[in-house]
């Protein structure tokens, strides 16, 4: 028999996305897939971007989110998260989040593709932790707020045309399935796709494959924003080390010793992301690259994040150049919502990383994904509340992939990380892109019998779908086989499951 009493909502991830929502609905259960406030909020080095200063406005950071979003921005979403940015910052400081302050006044940094200083930090580079440390501490002290670690969501239940629940696996790999309302994906990114990246292992995007599973449209999936600077330490991930370094005066130099992003672009190292990754990555074809803060003020004090990786590579961040690599770092594109963060699936909604609201368009502005996941998760919670949505009585079903979410990869994984990185990273072409799709497909019948590698798959085909069909360069999506931007291609690449039934991986 079927309790009549749920939750309002299965909310799925525990980063700032997932635990917005949850503390401003109530009443819902938190699934997060290791332990609470796992993900890459905690791990963020960069911050707030909130238009607080006396010369600053709600529109002027509009204005610069769009700038960088290669003309695909979305303004009333720019708008609607940059007004709630403000109040956002401020609901965070009541739940006890300490940001830097100057003076009592909130610090404000600046960070590639700002106009003015806008970004409120925690730490100095350790912003995400702070702000995981408020929100967890604030989800353990709601009864109401029920919390399931070390589950792995599988798949969206479906009764007839909506969602009315979800199937999950426990750390003993028990199937069980949670029925609800409505279910809020807040599951992410996807850097477990590269071989390169800076985000946890946990990135496996898994809310996109169980969106597109559940028919759920994607959108703008080619759009990959890759840091400029991660420390290369061959490590898996690897450590970040912040924009806010190159904002606070840190020079990027080749292993002559000589500035080139000045002859790149007029803001040198504080271009876009993509466009300083793209340099990184040309000059790494025949010369190192290295991150010089050495005439950072304080900067081992101001940055300790930055500096602790540096002394685990055995440098001094005071003292020495630091190597640096690009690496996958966030996804512009994701599942399909509205303003209200709904999908095109009845009682789906997805919030954060994993969602395509339209605010970043084909380059995020730095700084703006932790805001756009605090504003989304109230957002959606506004939503979820004043929607009226029956009890679900529909029989509970656990069907899925016959492996368990901790047993070993395939093999086939780390191949396709690395061609990924190789193909369908920095730099793409029409050979490579399909090169890659080949290679999922032939490997669909080992892949899609392991949860999480099933997810990997289904999130890499839609990454080289789009960026195949995608026959220019504009923002995170470089064509080396199309290198100039067509103004005829302003319009979102769109996915949807009829599209490509052979590899749904279903």
């Amino acid at each position: 028999m079927i309790a009549t009493s749920q939750p309002r909502a299965i909310i799925v991830g525990s980063g700032i996305a997932g635990l917005s929502a949850a503390l401003h609905l109530g009443n819902c259960t938190v699934v997060t897939k290791s332990f609470l406030g796992a993900g890459s909020t905690r791990l963020a080095q960069g911050g707030l971007a909130v238009a607080l200063g006396p010369d600053d406005s709600v529109e002027q950071h509009v204005a610069d989110t769009l700038a960088v979003s290669g003309g695909m921005g979305d303004r009333r979403i720019a708008r609607q998260v940059a007004a709630g940015a403000i109040d956002g910052v401020e609901w965070l400081t009541d739940l006890g989040a300490a940001f830097d302050r100057r003076r009592g006044q909130l610090q404000l940094g600046r960070e590639a593709g700002h106009s003015l200083h806008r970004i409120v930090h925690a730490n100095g580079d350790a912003t995400g932790a702070e702000v995981m440390r408020a929100l967890t501490t604030a989800v353990r002290e709601r009864p109401d707020i029920e919390v399931l670690e070390n589950t792995f969501a599988l798949d969206a239940i479906i009764d007839g045309h909506r969602v009315v629940g979800l199937s999950v696996v426990d750390a003993e790999g028990a199937a069980t399935a949670l029925l609800a309302p409505a279910v809020v994906l807040a599951t992410g990114g996807i850097g477990g796709v590269y071989s390169a990246t800076t985000n946890p292992a946990d990135a496996t995007g898994d809310g996109l494959a169980i969106a597109w599973r559940a028919g759920a449209a994607g959108r703008d999936c080619e759009f990959v924003q890759f840091h400029p600077t991660a420390l290369a330490t061959g490590s898996d991930p690897l450590p970040l080390l912040t924009e806010a370094l190159r904002g606070a005066g840190g020079l990027l130099l080749n292993d002559d010793g000589r500035r080139f992003m000045a002859s790149v672009h007029d803001d040198a190292e504080l271009a876009p992301r993509d466009v300083v990754a793209r340099a990184i990555w040309k000059q790494m074809q025949t010369s190192p690259v290295f991150l010089d803060a050495r005439l950072v003020p304080d900067v081992e004090r101001r940055f300790p994040t930055a500096a602790a990786s540096a002394r685990d590579l055995g440098l001094n961040i005071a003292e020495d150049r630091l190597p640096v690599t690009p690496a996958q770092h966030y996804f512009m594109g994701g599942v399909v919502v509205d303003q209200q963060g709904r999908s095109t699936v009845e009682g789906l909604y997805a919030v954060g990383e994993v969602s395509a609201t339209g605010l970043h368009g084909a380059n995020r502005l730095a700084s703006n994904s932790l805001i756009e996941g605090l504003v989304f998760g109230e957002v959606v919670a506004r939503s979820i509340a004043d929607t009226s949505a029956p009890v679900s009585r529909a029989a509970p079903s656990v069907a899925g992939v016959s492996g368990r979410p901790t047993d070993p990869m395939p093999s086939e994984v780390e191949f396709l990380r690395q061609a990924m990185w190789s193909d369908g990273g920095i730099v793409r072409t029409a050979d490579g892109l399909n090169g890659v799709a080949t290679l999922i497909e032939s490997w669909r019948p080992v892949l899609s019998e392991h949860p999480v590698a099933r997810n990997l798959a289904i999130t890499a085909r839609l990454i080289v779908g789009a960026a195949a069909r995608r026959r220019e360069s504009r923002g995170g999506h470089f064509r080396a086989d199309y290198p100039t931007t067509d103004r005829n291609q302003n319009r979102s690449v769109v996915d949807r499951r009829s599209m490509a039934e052979s590899w749904s991986f279903a």
